[in-house]
């Protein structure tokens, strides 16, 4: 039997993270209140390297999802969320998220573009799958001169068809430099992520060099 391409879990992950949070109400297929949508840059020292465009909510405690502080402080508010939209340009972390922890992974394309001045960065993000837009985003922020703060959590996926139906968790433990940051968004209105074009945008987070161990 061929081995999967992807690593055994977990997987011991650094990189960068750009997180915005919106606020969604009446929008037909998905449910009212806070989705958050990121970018995150996978970085050599990680077992996978690649990058990454997800959209995930909180959602309730009966809901039975492990907790993740979106903040990145063990004293912060926690949440527990369900990844709804997501995209890699690996195709080995592809097949080990949908086969390991039911992380519904597509394919699609990235540009990144980071610049520093001092404590400050700049950073712009975009994605595309077969060459149409699907988002893009710009960030300026300073967490690259943060404290480092923990972050303990995980997520419980409903099963899809990799898992034969069966829902999969995973387990989130690290360690990251997290501040506010500056943040816009713009999805594309044919795009897959369009219904989050409405959505007003109430914070924006940098997650700069996490170092975690994700399964």
């Amino acid at each position: 039997m061929t081995p999967p391409a992807y690593p055994p879990a977990p997987w011991t992950m650094v990189g960068q993270l750009w997180l915005s949070l919106f606020r969604v109400k009446d929008v037909p297929g998905h449910p009212d209140g806070v989705h958050g949508a990121a970018f995150a840059s996978y970085e050599p020292g990680s077992p996978l390297t690649y990058s990454e465009l997800l959209v995930a909510r909180p959602v309730r405690s009966d809901e039975h999802a492990h907790r993740v502080s979106i903040l990145g402080s063990s004293r912060a508010r926690s949440a527990r969320i369900e990844i709804s939209d997501i995209w890699v340009d690996s195709a080995a972390s592809r097949q080990g998220g949908r086969e390991l922890w039911a992380i519904p992974k597509g394919l699609c394309d990235f540009t990144l573009d980071t610049s520093h001045t001092g404590p400050l960065s700049r950073t712009e993000w975009s994605a595309t799958l077969e060459r149409r837009p699907i988002a893009r985003a710009r960030f300026t922020d300073v967490s690259r001169g943060a404290p480092r703060l923990p972050l303990r959590g995980g997520t419980r996926q409903p099963g899809i068809e990799e898992t034969g139906g069966e829902p999969r968790t995973a387990t989130l433990r690290g360690s990251s430099r997290t501040l506010p940051c500056r943040g816009t968004w713009e999805f594309d209105a044919d795009g897959p992520l369009a219904w989050l074009r409405g959505a007003r945008q109430v914070a924006s987070f940098r997650m700069a060099g996490f170092r975690m161990s994700f399964g």
